[in-house]
């Protein structure tokens, strides 16, 4: 299992939470998923067929773009 952490800059609310977590939790291969509000961090614990690359594209799908390190 591959687990990465990023910094979302768009979370400001419970809802923003809310759906990168449904949205996220929905990809095949996706084990957990754990977004924070006060941090704006996005940690997620993910197996094949899931990749980082396509975690990433639906998140910058649903206006939740990670930051760039």
């Amino acid at each position: 299992m591959t687990t990465k952490t990023v910094i979302v800059p768009n979370i400001s609310c419970s809802h923003c939470v809310h759906t990168i977590e449904t949205e996220v939790g929905d990809l095949e291969g996706v084990q957990s998923v754990k977004a924070q509000e006060t941090t704006k961090q996005v940690t997620v614990d993910f197996d094949a067929p899931a990749t980082w690359d396509s975690i990433k594209e639906l998140l910058v799908e649903i206006d939740y773009p990670p930051a760039e390190a």
